[in-house]
């Protein structure tokens, strides 16, 4: 949710020359739509079927991985990727998320949402993520994330 993870993880991609996958623009690919015509036309509930069945395709090994932001919150795909990835959380705080993606279409679970309301979700979300095997400050530019990221990859 505005963290940072698709810029980021192409970017650590390239400098490992590694595959990069998009989970959110698989889903896209597999529905034939994107996202906010997904939850407009079958609802959130379709959306994470269809993210936790693409999911496994992701995960390759050697791969590099944006994970949409409520992925992780189903214990299945947890499971999938603690125990399969080395998950890292891109930690920025809440008022940065909210300026980056406040104005921003195509995210169904924050357009026409109040601050408060993005906010709850983030709160919501936040344990899950603190759970991942590595937090970055990813309130920086995305090169010297992408750089931290390729160092805790490669250790």
């Amino acid at each position: 949710m505005g963290s940072g993870k698709t810029v980021v993880g192409a970017m650590v991609a390239v400098g490992t020359k590694s595959t990069f996958h998009d989970l959110d623009l698989m889903v896209e690919m597999e529905a034939g739509m994107t996202i906010p015509e997904i939850f407009l036309t079958s609802g959130e509930a379709a959306f994470r079927e269809l993210e936790t069945r693409i999911l496994p395709r992701a995960l390759r090994p050697g791969a590099v991985v944006a994970l949409g932001g409520g992925t992780l919150i189903d214990d299945q795909n947890w499971s999938l990727v603690d125990g399969s990835a080395t998950a890292v959380y891109l930690e920025v705080p809440f008022e940065t998320l909210w300026e980056r993606i406040k104005a921003r279409p195509g995210r169904p679970l924050a357009s026409g949402r109040s601050r408060e309301e993005v906010l709850s979700l983030f709160e919501q979300r936040r344990p899950r993520y603190e759970q991942a095997a590595h937090r970055v400050n990813g309130d920086r530019a995305a090169d010297v994330v992408a750089d931290e990221v390729m160092t805790l990859w490669s250790a």
